[in-house]
């Protein structure tokens, strides 16, 4: 009888929606904006607010792509989908896992990756980088790489679920991409990932940790979006990303420990006009510090600043 009554006044704290009361899909994010914010929720994967985050839950359930929202705003939705709704809706909200876990999707650069909770949720700066600062075009600034279309090989070091290997494969047409995590689980959504984009003879999979599987190769790029969460961090980390792989977070003390091995051990990996693109967060000082000799490129994109740093291997 107690664990019954628990259950019922549980239940009674999720507001109740009457058939007919939400109709169309802004009414159904409307609703689930204030959902979201009664509920204190944190967004930091893959959307960076409530509205958008309400958006993509809606459009997942309806097998809508993002970019079809503003076309289907107004439409009305189903009995049937309304009740699918209302219930991703609640579980964002009770579970406060990240919405990708609940629909295992999240999208960058505007592609489609399968996540679950063996990986860490995709929102790496660098696949913008790719598109900015890689560009065989001159609209878009110049190409870090005085060649691009002459990058033949690409190494991915610490991959999670591959969305970043996958990316480069797009931006590099001609390249072969290595791809390393010292997790088994997450290697294993990776290779899910790489067959949905058909990349398997383009993209190879190495379980090891960071440079250890590739023996002595070498590479044009090297890109990582590695641990980098110092101890503070780790210790005030939100619920969502608790429900993520800690592996995936926990960059030591400092946060920087596995970036000090990457760029340790980088430039025996690069070609001569080779160079790392590396994303750690918030460490920009931390880094610095313990590397005041290197020329580290800053660079930023429409959503961070000094964030992802690049340097070329001579200058390694």
């Amino acid at each position: 009888m107690e664990k019954r009554a628990k259950r019922g006044r549980a239940a009674s704290k999720s507001p109740k929606v009457a058939a007919g009361e939400l109709l169309t899909l802004l009414d159904f994010v409307r609703y689930a904006v204030s959902r979201f914010r009664e509920a204190k929720l944190v967004f930091a994967h893959g959307t960076t607010d409530p509205v958008a985050e309400a958006a993509f839950l809606v459009c997942e359930t309806l097998h809508l792509h993002p970019d079809q929202f503003e076309t289907f705003a107004t439409a009305r939705v189903t009995v049937a989908e309304a009740r699918q709704i209302l219930e991703v809706i609640a579980r964002r909200v009770t579970t406060r896992k990240p919405a990708a876990y609940l629909v295992s999707k999240i999208y960058m650069r505007g592609l489609p990756f399968y996540v679950d909770e063996r990986v860490i949720v995709p929102r790496s700066f660098i696949g913008e980088l790719l598109d900015s600062h890689f560009s065989q075009s001159e609209e878009e600034g110049g190409s870090l790489i005085d060649d691009p279309g002459s990058v033949q090989n690409v190494l991915d070091l610490c991959t999670g679920s591959g969305c970043l290997a996958i990316l480069a494969a797009h931006a590099f047409s001609q390249a072969r991409v290595d791809a390393v995590d010292i997790s088994g689980d997450a290697l294993d959504v990776a290779a899910r990932n790489i067959a949905d984009y058909g990349l398997e003879d383009r993209v190879r999979l190495h379980r090891g940790d960071l440079f250890g599987p590739l023996g002595g190769k070498r590479y044009d790029l090297i890109i990582s979006n590695p641990p980098y969460v110092d101890a503070q961090g780790m210790a005030e980390l939100p619920r969502e990303c608790r429900a993520e792989p800690k592996l995936a977070f926990d960059g030591g003390a400092d946060g920087i420990d596995i970036v000090r091995r990457i760029l340790d051990q980088a430039g025996r990996h690069l070609t001569p006009q080779g160079g790392l693109l590396c994303e750690i967060g918030r460490g920009r000082e931390w880094l610095e510090a313990a590397f005041p000799q290197l020329p580290l490129l800053w660079l930023d994109t429409e959503d961070s600043e000094g964030e992802v740093f690049w340097i070329g291997v001579a200058d390694l």
